[in-house]
């Protein structure tokens, strides 16, 4: 049920001296859209009467079927902080429909929507923690990014050495300005390397929280004269950044994932879960790690994993148990990186750990051995050498395409005209030219 009606919006949009309405949505391949309407226009937009050029947008619609139409949901209506507060500019979140009504397939927030429905329909809500990391780097003489930073600052540290301290310390009040609560923020491991971390809530609102957080964030780091990027690995030699993602099922409040009286804390439903999401990780990372830049992170000595494992409280798994025990215990995936596109990740994490319930996928079968207490012990402990994330693109896509589960969970729309365009990207790369080669090779042969 909605949190506003249309007349809330209406009363609050004149009450608030709101002059600018940005209508979002996002593309297949996770990049904030908008039309803008005035507040005379607010209304139409509410009785979803505002179309756009769906034919303009990559992985959407052919030029012969273009127009498509804006459902706002009013319940992701905030006026944007960092604009004049005379005449205001707010948004709206929104679904994206055929004119006749009928829900686009290729729209991202639907396919988590209706993975997040088949959950309700198993008595399960599907709660989400991420903790996304970022660069901040200086702005060239014309204002164009670079990868250049002058701070040497390491992780958790602080002012004069940590020179994103003011940048990052504005993007958390923004945040919460626009009714995000940030659990924590802090120096990351690199040089201009930033974590934010919101808090637990429900799916759908966390993967609009990370497309908005993305556009803060961005926003606040230019004026403060930096540039923010989400880039998986922008520095030769440096860490990446990842986005972590914590996550649980509960049922009336309930976290169905505790359970005291095992050796981990887990319930069998998180044991499933785990063993789910082990089942078809090599197709989620496609997903997961979108980029060729993606697999250039996903490479050992430098935190992120490179193994399909999972383990307690150890940092270096694919996936671990955070030692929160209790209500508080969950399941924290550290692959995906911050250029996938939050609907399609968690509805794919979703799906496969959903799959792992009914079918009772133990992840023992992945190389897991049981304990006595009926847990199980992480993988790769009985001394099997787990198999390793996919290395490439181009190998994460083909698993995708293999994958019935998550192909059917993306859609034939988004599944055909994803795995297409990351083709095409691969196909790309491999044709450039790098400075590495030229370095390498130009003055050898």
């Amino acid at each position: 049920m909605s949190k506003y009606t249309k007349e809330d919006i209406l009363r609050m949009a004149e009450e608030e001296d709101v002059e600018f309405i940005r209508l979002q949505f996002t593309d297949l391949f996770g990049a904030l859209k908008n039309v803008a309407v005035t507040a005379s226009q607010l209304e139409r937009a509410l009785d979803n009467r505002c179309m756009f050029d769906g034919s303009s947008i990559e992985g959407f619609v052919r030029i012969e079927e273009s127009d498509m139409a804006l459902y706002p949901d009013p319940d992701t209506f905030v006026i944007f902080p960092w604009r004049p507060q005379q005449g205001k500019v707010a948004r709206m979140i929104c679904d994206i429909h055929y004119p006749d009504g009928g829900q686009f397939e290729g729209d991202p927030r639907y396919i988590l929507k209706k993975v997040i429905a088949k959950a309700h329909d198993m008595g399960y809500t599907f709660d989400v923690g991420p903790e996304c990391e970022f660069f901040l780097f200086d702005l060239d003489e014309e204002g164009r990014p670079t990868t250049k930073t002058s701070e040497t600052a390491g992780y958790f540290d602080l002012g004069p050495a940590d020179l994103g301290e003011n940048a990052r310390r504005d993007m958390v009040l923004t945040l919460e300005d626009m009714g995000y609560v940030v659990e924590a923020s802090h120096h990351e491991v690199a040089p201009a390397q930033q974590e934010i971390d919101l808090q637990y809530d429900e799916a759908l609102r966390i993967a609009d929280g990370l497309m908005t957080f993305k556009l803060a964030v961005k926003t606040i780091a230019r004026q403060h004269g930096r540039h923010a990027t989400f880039m998986p690995k922008p520095v030769y030699g440096l860490n990446g950044s990842g986005l972590h993602i914590n996550m649980s099922l509960s049922r009336d409040g309930k976290n169905m994932f505790n359970d005291t009286s095992d050796v981990l804390g887990l319930s069998r439903e998180a044991y499933y879960f785990i063993g789910g999401i082990i089942r078809h990780i090599k197709g989620i990372t496609a997903v997961a790690n979108p980029t060729v830049n993606s697999y250039k992170r996903l490479v050992p000595g430098y935190e992120a994993p490179v193994s399909i494992d999972w383990q307690g409280n150890n940092r270096s798994a694919m996936l671990r148990i955070p030692a929160v025990p209790g209500e508080n215990i969950r399941v924290e995936l550290r692959s995906p990186d911050p250029a996938a596109n939050p609907y399609l990740l968690l509805a794919l994490c979703l799906a496969a750990g959903l799959e792992g319930i009914e079918k009772k996928i133990m992840p023992q079968q992945s190389g897991g051995i049981a304990l006595q207490s009926g847990g199980m012990m992480p993988q790769g402990v009985d001394g099997n050498k787990p198999e390793s994330l996919p290395s490439s693109l181009i190998e994460a896509v083909s698993y995708l395409e293999q994958d019935d589960l998550l192909c059917e969970t993306l859609g034939s729309h988004i599944s055909k005209k994803y795995v297409e365009a990351k083709k095409k990207e691969w196909e790309a790369y491999c044709t450039q030219i790098t400075g590495w080669e030229t370095e390498r090779y130009l003055d050898r042969f």
